[in-house]
């Protein structure tokens, strides 16, 4: 069991981000552009200059690491790389190192993340066929996480992306993942989306809490995000005054967010405060299906196209007959030797076979033949199809599009504003890249 995340890396040099624009990785992938910054890295998106295929590349800082934090970098890739056979899951294509970074190659989503397009385009507020659509999306991703022994730990907005008009949502980042069905980390995660538990200021020695009904508390602040653009407090804690309120009297979220009767009752089983009485997500997901309405207002009236891709099953009743309970992580056979004989990457893992049908709209590619990683365990049920291709791309609003009314809010006592969490840029050394 790894610790809560240490403290950012210490640098001896310095290369802003800025400064790998234009560089080519493996003689094919441009970097092209800046999608985000953090304490261990740099997000960047490239282009594939024979296919012309767009990617996003995550450059993972490897100077001044600690082996705990090294561990942190090496999980996070095992475990996206696990969870990427799903199609609800960003793709992870490939990996590559140079001495000062490793290269995650992943799918690239033009549409941004859910958090942007909840507050800047406004796209599903308000419309209850395409927030339910996303959601049971969100949920199908989760529980085959779950199903295969993994716990994500930071579900928020910000790491969900869109694509297709806003009707396909994938999850994204697997930094803070945890292979741990039960765990010590308190404090682990985003406050805002954090359960009560998670969030224990002077936890007892060997105290410890469940993983998977942390993470469904993490999805029913997501819910309200996406139906009501808000965030029904800044922490599940008493010290919060809201959340206060809403311990003290269930029905008090009505009073400060245009829920229906049904939406408050399903977000009743999800904040339930003891994790072990918590709803799954298999009860959730029949909820959600069976909700005729999330808000008070009017529900968007023009139908959904059809599903970009057919629903398929997801190994449900193997994955949850012992509810969390620990889940025997399949066995994966290697990828082919030229993608990790390198020495200077050390991956703790082993990595799932391909082939060359890849289960990517990327497989005319580069990295096609050798790296395409997004096929299933022989071990699991779970049936990959193929993603739609992707839609095109939504620029980003210049002025900040501020939700509906707030007309229906408690004067005094409030839902928190849906904010987004600030990143920070880290050192970097220029260095060659070698591939796998």
């Amino acid at each position: 069991m790894l610790p809560t995340p240490p403290a950012s890396p210490t640098l001896n040099g310095f290369c802003a981000p800025e400064e790998r624009l234009g560089q080519v990785l493996a003689g094919r992938l441009q970097l092209t552009g800046i999608l985000g910054v953090g304490a261990y890295g740099v997000v960047y998106t490239a282009v594939d200059i024979q296919t012309n295929i767009p990617y996003a590349v995550k450059a993972l800082n490897k100077l001044g690491l600690e082996p705990r934090q090294r561990k942190f970098q090496q999980r996070e890739i095992q475990l996206h790389h696990q969870a990427s056979a799903h199609p609800n899951v960003v793709s992870l294509v490939k990996i590559m190192d140079s001495p000062d970074c490793t290269y995650v190659v992943i799918e690239y989503c033009p549409e941004g993340d859910l958090f942007s397009n909840i507050t800047e385009r406004g796209k599903y507020i308000g419309n209850d066929a395409l927030a339910k659509r996303a959601f049971l999306q969100i949920l199908d991703a989760v529980e085959y996480c779950h199903s295969i022994g993994i716990y994500h730990r930071d579900l928020k907005p910000e790491n969900i992306l869109v694509t297709d008009q806003g009707m396909t949502v994938k999850l994204a980042d697997f930094g803070l993942a945890t292979a741990d069905h039960v765990t010590s980390d308190f404090g682990c995660g985003s406050t805002f989306y954090m359960s009560p538990e998670c969030q224990t200021s002077s936890p007892k020695a060997y105290s410890c809490y469940a993983s998977a009904p942390n993470d469904v508390w993490s999805l029913g602040v997501i819910l309200v995000n996406l139906t009501c653009g808000r965030n029904p407090w800044k922490r599940a804690s008493f010290e919060d005054t809201t959340f206060r309120a809403y311990m003290k009297d269930p029905k008090f979220l009505r009073s400060i967010l245009p829920l229906s009767a049904e939406l408050d009752s399903i977000l009743r089983r999800i904040f339930e405060f003891n994790p072990a009485k918590r709803i799954t997500i298999p009860e959730l997901r029949e909820l959600i299906i069976r909700c005729p309405r999330f808000t008070t207002r009017p529900a968007a009236p023009t139908p959904l196209p059809s599903p970009p891709f057919r629903p398929v099953d997801y190994a449900r009743d193997a994955a949850f007959n012992g509810i969390y309970q620990p889940q025997t992580v399949p066995t994966v056979s290697p990828l082919p030797a030229p993608l990790y004989t390198h020495t200077r990457l050390e991956l703790p893992f082993t990595q799932q076979s391909t082939s060359s049908g890849s289960s990517n709209s990327d497989n005319e590619s580069v990295f096609s033949s050798s790296s395409s990683v997004s096929s299933a365990s022989s071990t699991s049920s779970f049936t990959h199809i193929p993603a739609a291709p992707k839609g095109p791309s939504h620029g980003i609003q210049a002025s900040y599009v501020s939700p509906p009314s707030n007309a229906w809010y408690n004067p005094f006592l409030q839902a928190a504003n849906l904010v987004k969490h600030v990143s920070f840029q880290p050192p970097m050394l220029v260095a060659p890249v070698h591939v796998y």
